[in-house]
């Protein structure tokens, strides 16, 4: 079975991982799973004290859209951690590639 990875990388703004990485475990991890989303990881990344990476699973592209308009568009989004997690990215690359579901699987944190 195929399904569709998101892997989206962000450069944060110089010396905010720490707390950016305190507000997604706290906030908006939690948030993504009350809305469905299925977060295959989450953290920084191992190359630099200024990235982080989020990795999430869709069964289709029609999905991934309508599940980040939903989600972003929200206010519990919008009125929630948006500010505290944008306030911190300098940019970030998303990168959607159809694998695998058993290759999404070995990516999974435990």
């Amino acid at each position: 079975m195929k399904r569709w990875l998101e892997i989206r990388s962000y450069t944060l703004k110089l010396g905010t991982r720490v707390e950016l990485h305190r507000v997604m475990q706290e906030e908006s991890l939690p948030m993504l799973q009350r809305w469905g989303v299925d977060v295959v990881r989450c953290g920084p990344s191992a190359h630099d004290d200024d990235s982080y990476v989020l990795m999430r699973a869709y069964a289709s592209l029609a999905e991934r859209q309508a599940s980040q308009d939903a989600f972003y568009g929200s206010d519990e989004w919008r009125q929630g951690p948006r500010e505290r997690v944008v306030g911190k990215i300098e940019h970030y690359t998303s990168v959607v590639l159809e694998l695998d579901a058993t290759v999404i699987e070995g990516l999974r944190e435990n």
